[in-house]
């Protein structure tokens, strides 16, 4: 009742954990690579797509820019 975290805003906390399951996914996939025998270089070829997508995500959760577009499709109803 009022706490300023379950208020609906958006904030860094609750977007690391909306980002973080999709984050080890990717990482496990990197590790998959590299475990299954194709070379290191194919596994960092990956990575930097992986880290810029969880990254971006993870702006898109902080900046509310979600609950933005919620709101503006309720305006138009």
């Amino acid at each position: 009742m009022g706490n300023s975290e379950d208020d609906g805003k958006p904030n860094r906390k609750r977007a690391a954990l909306a980002v973080l399951p999709f984050l080890a996914l990717g990482l496990a996939s990197v590790a998959f690579v590299v475990l299954w025998g194709l070379k290191p270089i194919m596994g960092l070829a990956v990575l930097p797509p992986i880290l810029f997508v969880s990254a971006l995500a993870w702006v898109a959760f902080r900046g509310g820019f979600i609950n933005s577009r919620l709101d503006d499709r309720d305006d138009v109803a």
